[in-house]
C-alpha cells in the first residue's frame, strides 16, 4: 500500500524525535513518502498532489489546521470515488477531528491505533461541509462558526502569532473579554436560513455539487413545508452568533469534550447552536449547558437545527467566520452546504 505522510513541523504536541518514531512506524507498513509542509496553503497542494498520483492512504502528522488544508486539497475538485483514504495522527493542542474519529489523543498510542485498522482493512465514509463566502469555497470536516466564536478564534491566533501557548485557557479568557468589552452585544443580527437534509436537492446525498445553485436558490417556506424548503420560523431567523457542528464534540476543554451540538455526527446533516443575543448571563448559561455530559443547549435564547442540509448566514455588514477552529476573515454571506459520504478514512 503506497502512502503520503504530510508534516506539520510546528505542530504543537510533537516533537522531531518523536515524528521521527512515527514516521518509521508507519513505513513498517506502507510504501511511505513523507514531505513536510513549509507554511500555510502547503497542505492544499499536497493534498491534491495526492489524488493526482493515485496514492492509496494520506496520513496528515499535526493539528485541526492541518487536518483542514490535506482535506480541502483533496476534495478540491469534488469527491473522487477512488480517492486515497484519509488518516491523521494527532500534533496539535486539541486535535478535534481524529479524536471524534475515536482515535487516542496520544500520537504514539493512535499511530498504533491506524496501523491497526489498516492492517484490518477498516475504514468509512463520512461527511464534510462546504462553505461559500464571497470569492471562496472551502470544505470543512468538524465545525464552522460566524460571529463571537469567530472573533474569538481570530484574537487567539493573534496571541499566539505573539509568542503565547495554545490552551483551553487561552481560548476561555479571550472569550471572556470579548463579551465583557461588548463585542457580542454590539455585533450585527445575523439573519439565519437553513433547509432539512435528505432532501430531494440534486446532489444532497452523493456529495457531487452538480446542482448546488439548486440549495443556494431555497427560499424561506412554511416550517412544516416538505424536506429540501427552508424550515426557519420568524422568531428563529435573527442570531447574534451561530457555531455549526459536522460532528461532535465541538471542541475539548483538557480531556473534556465540549458538546454545543450533542446530537450532530458525521452520518446526519450539519447541526446549529446559535444565540439571539449575546450577553454575559446568556453566554455563561449556555457554557454550562455544553459542559455538561448529559444535556443540551436550550433556553428562550437559544436557536438549534439538527440534520440540516443548508445553512445560509447574512448580515447587513461583514461578520467574522472560522472553519476547523481556523480564522477566515470577514463577510455579509456565507452558504454552508452539507456533503455526506465524501471522505473515506481509515478506522
Amino acid at each position: 500500500m503506497r502512502g503520503l505522510l504530510v508534516v506539520n513541523p510546528v505542530a504543537t504536541t510533537t516533537t522531531e524525535r518523536v515524528r521521527d518514531v512515527l514516521a518509521s512506524a508507519l513505513a513498517a507498513d506502507l510504501v511511505l513518502d513523507t514531505v513536510v509542509t513549509k507554511g500555510r496553503g502547503h497542505g492544499v497542494e499536497l493534498g491534491a498532489r495526492a489524488v493526482e498520483l493515485g496514492v492509496d492512504v494520506v496520513i496528515a502528522l499535526g493539528g485541526d489546521g492541518t487536518v483542514n488544508e490535506v482535506v480541502n486539497g483533496m476534495v478540491h475538485n469534488g469527491p473522487i470515488a477512488d480517492g486515497p483514504a484519509f488518516a491523521v495522527v494527532p500534533g496539535g493542542s486539541t486535535n478535534v477531528f481524529v479524536r471524534a474519529l475515536g482515535y487516542s489523543a496520544s500520537p504514539v498510542e493512535a499511530t498504533g491505533e491506524l496501523l491497526d485498522a489498516l492492517r484490518a482493512g477498516r475504514s468509512r465514509q463520512i461527511s464534510l461541509g462546504e462553505a461559500v463566502y464571497g470569492d471562496e469555497r472551502r470544505w470543512f470536516t468538524f465545525c464552522f462558526g460566524v460571529g463571537l466564536d469567530a472573533r474569538v478564534v481570530d484574537r487567539v491566533e493573534r496571541r499566539r502569532s505573539g509568542g503565547r501557548r495554545n490552551s483551553p485557557g487561552l481560548f476561555l479568557r479571550t472569550a471572556a473579554v470579548q463579551v465583557a468589552r461588548g463585542t457580542g452585544r454590539g455585533s450585527p443580527t445575523i439573519e439565519l436560513e437553513t433547509t432539512a437534509a435528505h432532501s430531494d436537492v440534486p446532489g444532497q446525498r452523493d456529495g457531487t455539487n452538480d446542482d448546488l445553485a439548486a440549495a443556494q436558490r431555497l427560499a424561506p417556506a412554511d416550517p412544516a413545508g416538505p424536506p429540501g424548503e427552508a424550515t426557519d420560523s420568524d422568531a428563529d431567523r435573527q442570531i447574534a452568533l451561530g457555531i455549526v457542528c459536522n460532528t461532535r464534540p465541538w471542541t475539548y476543554l483538557h480531556s473534556r469534550p465540549v458538546l454545543a451540538c450533542p446530537d450532530a455526527s458525521f452520518d446526519t446533516g450539519l447541526d446549529l447552536l446559535a444565540l439571539r443575543r449575546v450577553r454575559m448571563s446568556s453566554v455563561l448559561r449556555t457554557g454550562r449547558q455544553i459542559l455538561a455530559s448529559d444535556g443540551a443547549p436550550h433556553g428562550r435564547n437559544v436557536v438549534s437545527r439538527h440534520d440540516a442540509a443548508t445553512m445560509r448566514f447574512r448580515s447587513e455588514v461583514p461578520i467574522p467566520l472560522q472553519m476547523d477552529g481556523e480564522y477566515l476573515g470577514e463577510s455579509d454571506e456565507v452558504l454552508l452546504t452539507h456533503h455526506p459520504r465524501v471522505l473515506r478514512v481509515i478506522g
